[in-house]
């Protein structure tokens, strides 16, 4: 029972997008509290997660149109 939960809370680390995301705010909140960063640094970490979010999805829509397939001939 306990190892399906645990399977169950990380499913989620399986998604590139996930992981990003997850990074992302490690990424800014150490920034924040363990560096002593600017704030444009954490607007920049912040602004490059989203930035890489958007374009996985992006990818991943054109996968799914079949956008990616080799040209015939």
């Amino acid at each position: 029972m306990e190892m399906g939960l645990v399977c169950r809370i990380l499913r989620p680390l399986a998604s590139r997008k996930v992981r990003v995301a997850l990074a992302t705010v490690v990424a800014a909140v150490v920034a924040e509290f363990g560096v002593g960063a600017s704030e444009e640094l954490i607007y920049t970490i912040l602004g490059l997660g989203a930035a890489l979010i958007l374009g996985i999805a992006h990818e991943d829509a054109g996968h799914r149109s079949g956008e990616h397939e080799k040209p015939r001939g």
